[in-house]
């Protein structure tokens, strides 16, 4: 079974470089009932959600929260 091709960015048929991070990263955004069909995906350090900074904010169903550390290395989520 041959992969399916990617799908152009912006519908204009183009086989750019950047068509290939929207088509690979499209999963990530949104994630299916196909991806939690397979089980947990794996943890994503808080390093990597933080770089460096005490407080992210997440948008979640059209809905703004923010996701702070505490001094004692506890998370807080808020809207």
């Amino acid at each position: 079974m041959q992969p399916e091709p990617p799908m152009p960015a912006g519908g204009g048929g183009s086989t750019s470089a950047a068509a290939k991070p929207v088509a690979a990263s499209a999963p990530m955004a949104s994630p299916s009932s196909k991806a939690t069909a397979r089980g947990p995906r794996a943890p994503i350090p808080s390093d990597a959600l933080f770089g460096g900074a005490r407080e992210v904010q997440i948008s979640h169903g059209g809905v703004l929260y923010r996701l702070k550390q505490t001094a004692l290395g506890k998370l807080i989520l808020t809207k």
